[in-house]
């Protein structure tokens, strides 16, 4: 009977739906850590990891030749696995695509309007009981209604966010991507990243982690964005320059950010966080018990898939 290893704790639903095969499931809610990585590969036949448990190609290179065959990993994001040292070493890589769209696009919508509305700033005020009532020029923040959006990636999600932006708020909806998309809305595709900084009110980076668009959003993006624009972050904290962001939002060269990852997560800079003009969430994109339960789901299929020795419905 396959040994199957869950590095985290997920709903019952989930792991009660796999059978067929010996389950584990990690009681902590940290990352794997360098022991335990090690002996994912070497003591299971397949493991569900997940952001944080980082399978580089050093571990592989420690087991050389791992028991494991499959990382079936939990998220639509696989930065965190090397996935061709992964092959390399035979194992394959699966993720929950499609699961996390909605969510995430939500948690993207939340960050606009709480940036562009000062929310945060808001409710901190009240909580404070230094609020001393409504007047005319109270908070002025940004109208999001008719304004422009940019999206950095054009792939599941980033169209699902600029789908809410043009039909929900009548934004003018424009796209850095590497091809043009068919897209059932007006959409203006834009050759130039700065560009595209340069002529929009909002700014959203939904695109995938990893080397190729580590730190995409750097000092040169932020200086063509407008004094009031925003900059909103559901990809990967990486692909922000964190400490170039920082010098951007003290300085005013832009009218705030909205972060739903960080560079080192879970480490958030101080300087971050004394800013009253970004909104920090603790990475909450696909924080819903539903979309959670959707994507164990998902690794379950891929999980089952290997164990029955049919097709993986989500190889990467």
């Amino acid at each position: 009977m396959k040994k199957i290893l869950f590095a985290r704790p997920l709903p019952q639903e989930v792991t009660r739906a796999l059978v067929g095969c010996d389950v584990t499931v990690r009681a902590e809610t940290a990352p794997l850590g360098a022991d335990e990585l090690r002996a994912a590969l070497r003591d299971y036949d397949a493991v569900m990891p997940t952001l944080g448990d980082g399978f580089t190609a050093e571990v592989f290179a420690d087991v050389p030749e791992p028991r494991c065959k499959l990382l079936a990993n939990f998220g639509v994001g696989y930065n965190h696995i090397d996935v061709e040292a992964a092959r390399a070493a035979g194992v394959a890589v699966t993720n929950t695509p499609g699961a996390v769209t909605d969510a995430t696009a939500d948690i993207a919508m939340t960050l606009m309007l709480m940036s562009a509305r000062r929310a945060g700033e808001g409710e901190r005020l009240v909580r404070s009981g230094a609020w001393e009532g409504w007047h005319p020029t109270q908070m002025l923040g940004l109208h999001l209604t008719g304004k422009k959006v940019g999206i950095v990636g054009m792939g599941r999600i980033g169209q699902a966010i600029a789908q809410r932006c043009h039909f929900g708020f009548g934004m003018e909806v424009s796209y850095f991507n590497r091809s043009a998309k068919d897209l059932a809305f007006p959409a203006a595709r834009v050759e130039s990243l700065a560009a595209l900084a340069g002529k929009v009110d909002v700014l959203v980076v939904a695109v995938p982690g990893g080397s190729e668009t580590r730190h995409m959003i750097d000092a040169q993006v932020l200086a063509a964005m407008q004094p009031h624009a925003r900059l909103v972050n559901i990809a990967r904290g990486d692909v922000v320059q964190e400490a170039a962001l920082i010098d951007a939002l003290q300085a005013g060269q832009i009218g705030g950010a909205g972060l739903d990852v960080y560079e080192f997560e879970p480490q958030v800079p101080q300087a971050l966080r004394d800013l009253e003009n970004v909104v920090l969430l603790p990475h909450l994109g696909t924080s819903a018990r539903e979309v959670r339960v959707d994507m164990g789901l998902m690794v379950v299929a891929n999980l089952q898939a290997f164990i029955e020795g049919k097709p993986l419905p989500n190889k990467v």
